[in-house]
C-alpha cells in the first residue's frame, strides 16, 4: 500500500502530520519553517496521538519535513514563565515523552539536521534511532540558561553516560551523526536523506513481529534493565512465559519446528 492520510485519522495538531504506509504509521513534525521548535500545541498532539495511537497500526515513524528534526523547544512561548508554570511545561512533556517510550507501538525516529535540546529529548524517547549523515546533536540548554525538562536528565545519561551529558551541557559539545552513533545516541547512520526510507524499512520488519512479543519487549525490557536482579529475573521469567503462551507465538514455533520458518544466519 501506497503512502496516504488515513481517512478518519487527521492529525491532532496543525503542528503535525500523519500518513499511513499498510501496518505502519508515520508521523511528522510540520514546523519547518521554525526547524521543527516544539511548542505546546506539538507537544500535547503528541501526548493524544501516542496516548491513542490509530487503530490496526503496528509501528509507527518519527520524522520531520523541512530540514531539521528538531531545533528543540520553542524559545518564544518561555518568556513569561514562572516556576509554577515551567512545571506544569516540563510534566506535559513527561507525560507525552512517556506515551511513546511506554506505549503500545515500537516507535522508530527517522532523524536529519539539528537534533536538539528538546528535540534531542524527543528523540531519545523513542525505541530505535536512524540517522542520517547531516544530523546533529547538542544540548544547548546551558548556554541559554536553562535545564532539560523534558525528560532528558534522566533518559540520555542511560544512553550515553552522565559524564558525556554534562560534558554536552557545560560546554556546548556537538556531536555529528557518526559520533552519535559511537556513543549511543543512535543505532543507525545512513547517507543523507536516506533516515526515512531506512527508518520506514525497519518499521515494517517490527510490524511482522507478534505483537504480544513487540509489548513485552517495551513494557518489560526498560523496566527489567532498571530493576534489581533478583527483581529482573522474576519479572523476565512472567513476562516470557506471558509471551510464549500466546497463540502467535506458539503456531510460529511450530513453523519453526516443522522447518516453515527461516533459520537465522549471520
Amino acid at each position: 500500500m501506497g503512502v496516504s492520510p488515513e481517512p478518519g485519522y487527521p492529525a491532532p495538531s496543525g503542528s503535525l502530520s500523519y500518513t499511513r504506509d499498510g501496518a505502519i504509521g508515520i508521523l511528522e513534525l510540520a514546523r519547518p519553517d521554525k526547524r521543527n521548535a516544539l511548542d505546546l500545541a506539538t507537544i500535547r498532539g503528541l501526548e493524544q496521538f501516542f496516548t491513542s495511537p490509530p487503530p490496526d497500526v503496528r509501528c509507527i515513524v518519527l520524522g520531520a519535513q523541512g530540514d531539521h528534526f528538531s531545533a528543540g523547544l520553542d524559545l518564544s512561548e518561555m518568556t513569561e514563565r514562572n516556576a509554577q508554570s515551567g512545571i506544569a511545561h516540563s510534566m506535559l512533556w513527561h507525560r507525552a515523552f512517556e506515551a511513546i517510550e511506554f506505549g503500545t507501538l515500537p516507535v522508530v525516529a527517522a532523524l536529519h539536521g539539528a537534533v536538539v535540546g528538546g528535540g534531542l529529548e524527543l528523540a531519545i524517547a523513542t525505541h530505535l534511532r536512524v540517522a542520517d549523515e547531516t544530523a546533529f546533536f547538542a544540548l544547548p540548554e546551558g548556554v541559554r540558561g536553562l535545564f532539560t525538562g523534558g525528560g532528558g536528565s534522566v533518559r540520555l545519561p542511560r544512553l550515553i553516560g552522565r559524564a558525556r551529558m554534562m560534558d554536552m551541557m557545560l560546554t556546548g559539545r556537538v556531536y555529528d551523526a557518526r559520533e552519535g552513533e559511537a556513543i549511543g545516541m543512535t543505532q543507525y547512520v545512513v547517507e543523507a536523506g536516506g533516515a526515512r526510507a531506512k527508518a520506514i524499512e525497519f518499521a515494517r520488519r517490527i510490524a511482522t513481529n507478534a505483537p504480544m512479543s513487540n509489548f513485552a519487549i517495551l513494557q518489560g525490557l526498560p523496566r527489567i534493565a532498571e530493576a534489581p536482579p533478583e527483581i529482573g529475573y522474576l519479572t523476565e521469567s512472567l513476562i516470557a512465559s506471558v509471551a510464549q503462551s500466546d497463540t502467535e507465538a506458539k503456531a510460529r514455533m511450530a513453523d519453526f519446528l516443522e522447518k516453515r520458518a527461516a533459520k537465522v544466519r549471520g
